[in-house]
């Protein structure tokens, strides 16, 4: 009987009812370690022996408490990995960067729990914003890196896994209901149970996932990981640089930087250079925001004095999520608006820090009046307020 076949007759146990204390003293007498390979194969095995998918999804997490600590690291992810903007570095440092984050809410937690004030739960509903950017970290490992372990013999772990991301994305909202219903009773105790999710999910992502992945995916397959991954966008945090295979010649890698530079995008009305285009929006004396037809936050330009700061890490992020709580449904009023044909456009002001601040929301359609999106334009009006007279070019050179 092979190793993993022995793995997978003391999962089975699990299956049968066994108490999970009793399944990990035989397994640490047995086995003591396992490599995720091991781990992998055998999932693999339960499922051509017919165990049901979700079966194995249920005991998913008591396979983590099983396992955890206990997988020894006989590969060692290559260098080539740990660069900078690679595809495995992006998701590690997220997923450091999602640690730090719920270390910081489960403070917030215990604050609303304790004071149930309304500052309180303000501060918690910003953090539970923030952390469903884990959306978009599950949304590249599901539809970029899962296709990689498919295309190498790997079915089954991609099907656990996203069955358990679904579970923590359900959980994350239940939570979030929770503290918007001012339901504080056993709050800390919900959060820690979703805390906990979460990190065993990290643990099978960095442990088992990654490790696997890397003995087999080429340098030109992460490329393309690399470039999809601009389109779902990141969670929490953002590459400090992208990420280029030090197998690419230097030559080639300048060549294809100027290709991109010399891009031309051609337009009914003229043709722009892609850097003349992206110079062009951030020249403009305002700030704009695109935000796509599903309500993602795709774009915003890099003006020189920026009123409402944006940022990279919120990219691909649903609207909803970047506002504060308070003024979700105005938001999702307008859009609704906008969307159903009802306005083109709605507008409106605030005075901010001496400032005198114009909002509008545009919406952006196609030729056949298809909604593609909305455009959001802020700038400060308070100097043309103090406009009189007239003034001709130039004339503060006479």
């Amino acid at each position: 009987m092979s190793k993993t076949q022995a793995l997978g007759k003391i999962i089975l146990k699990l299956h049968e009812g066994v108490d999970p204390e009793v399944v990990k003293e035989e397994f640490k007498e047995k086995f003591g370690s396992v490599t995720s390979r091991e781990i992998i194969q055998m999932e693999q095995e339960l499922v051509n022996a017919g165990m049901p998918i979700e079966e194995i999804q249920r005991l998913c997490d008591i396979h983590a408490d099983i396992f955890n600590m206990s997988i020894e690291e006989i590969h060692a992810l290559p260098d080539e990995l740990e660069q900078e903007g690679h595809p495995v570095q992006v998701l590690k440092n997220e997923n450091k960067a999602l640690q730090l984050h719920l270390e910081d809410m489960f403070f917030d937690v215990l604050e609303y729990e304790s004071k149930k004030t309304p500052m309180a739960q303000f501060a918690l509903r910003n953090k539970i914003n923030e952390l469903f950017d884990l959306n978009k970290h599950y949304s590249r490992k599901e539809i970029l890196f899962f296709p990689l372990l498919e295309k190498y013999g790997f079915d089954a772990p991609p099907k656990v896994m996203w069955a358990v991301d679904d579970e923590i994305r359900q959980d994350l909202k239940d939570f979030e209901k929770k503290v918007i219903d001012e339901d504080t009773e056993n709050l800390s105790q919900v959060f820690e149970a979703l805390r906990k999710r979460i990190e065993d999910m990290i643990f099978k992502e960095e442990m088992i996932m990654l490790p696997m992945i890397s003995e087999v995916v080429t340098d030109e397959e992460w490329m393309d990981v690399a470039i999809d991954s601009e389109d779902i966008g990141y969670c929490l945090v953002v590459p400090e640089k992208k990420w280029t295979p030090r197998t690419k010649s230097f030559y080639d890698r300048v060549k294809d930087d100027l290709l991109v530079r010399d891009h031309k995008i051609h337009l009914p009305s003229g043709v722009l250079k892609l850097e003349e285009l992206e110079g062009v929006l951030n020249a403009l004396p305002i700030d704009i925001t695109f935000i796509d037809k599903d309500d993602k936050f795709r774009y915003f330009n890099l003006a020189k004095d920026r009123i409402f700061v944006r940022s990279k890490a919120a990219l691909g992020r649903i609207v909803q999520h970047c506002h504060p709580p308070k003024s979700v449904n105005m938001v999702e009023a307008i859009l609704s608006d906008l969307k159903s044909g009802k306005k083109d456009e709605e507008s409106f002001w605030i005075e901010m820090k001496g400032m005198l601040i114009h909002i509008s929301y545009h919406a952006v359609r196609n030729e056949h009046g298809e909604y593609l999106g909305t455009l959001e334009v802020s700038h400060d009006i308070m100097p043309y307020k103090e406009i009189a007279g007239q003034k001709r070019l130039r004339d503060q050179e006479k």
